[in-house]
């Protein structure tokens, strides 16, 4: 029994909108790469359809100025689109300026706050103090660009939950994961959300798969398409 809370991440409405029957899924994010990817470009227009696809589930959308005045007129904004909303705000800005105290300030506003690209354990420290006490709100831990530099992350995971433990208002996300052993990581260590991407979760039926079983049948794979493409020797 997993644990952790599966929150889908993407932009694309036709699969958020397969994704939103699917009762696995307790929350949406996206990000402003995602929606350039998927082709947005109304971004209140996308937000207003999302919104109405996903009901009362919390979905995530992301300021995009970088400049904090603007950055906490954007965050407002994107927070009265609905109660649902969590407001992206990413933990710095272009020129490396903290954006803690202007997450700080929205939260104890009663913004709900979803602080992103996190990647240490200081930053963590830093929010969990602004977030304390404020509006239900995310602290989204990049474990997965983390891996790509060779560090594990599930240490620091491990030490961020301690870290946030004594703010129930406020949840950890592992972000950016690469692997459905990524899901297993994030629910053995009690996080409160992972976000993951819709060719992660189409890996969802192999969670606990005979290995026999599947062995044999990546065999049959290679046989099949070997016969397929007419090879000979």
């Amino acid at each position: 029994m997993l644990r952790t809370k599966i929150f889908a991440d993407g932009a694309d409405l036709p699969t958020l909108e397969a994704l939103c029957a699917n009762p696995a899924i307790r929350g949406f994010t996206t990000n402003p790469t995602l929606m350039r990817k998927a082709g947005v470009s109304d971004y209140a227009a996308f937000a207003r359809s999302a919104l109405d696809l996903v009901g009362d589930r919390p979905i995530s959308f992301e300021i995009f100025s970088d400049e904090l005045d603007e950055m906490e007129r954007q965050a407002r904004t994107l927070a009265g689109w609905g109660s649902n909303v969590y407001v992206k705000v990413p933990v710095t800005n272009t020129r490396g300026v903290s954006a803690a105290d202007l997450a700080r300030r929205l939260s104890q506003s009663g913004v709900r706050v979803n602080v992103t690209a996190v990647m240490t354990l200081a930053q963590v420290e830093t929010l969990a103090k602004s977030l304390h006490g404020g509006a239900p709100s995310n602290i989204s831990i990049f474990a997965g660009r983390i891996a790509d530099t060779g560090i594990d992350p599930v240490p620091l995971m491990r030490q961020a939950l301690e870290i946030v433990r004594p703010s129930p208002t406020i949840e950890l996300i592992w972000a950016s994961p690469r692997e459905l052993l990524n899901l297993v990581q994030a629910s053995e260590i009690g996080c409160h959300i992972i976000t993951v991407t819709a060719d992660i979760l189409g890996k969802l039926p192999l969670l606990g798969r005979n290995l026999d079983e599947y062995s044999l049948d990546t065999v049959k794979m290679f046989h099949g398409d070997a016969a397929a493409a007419g090879y000979r020797l």
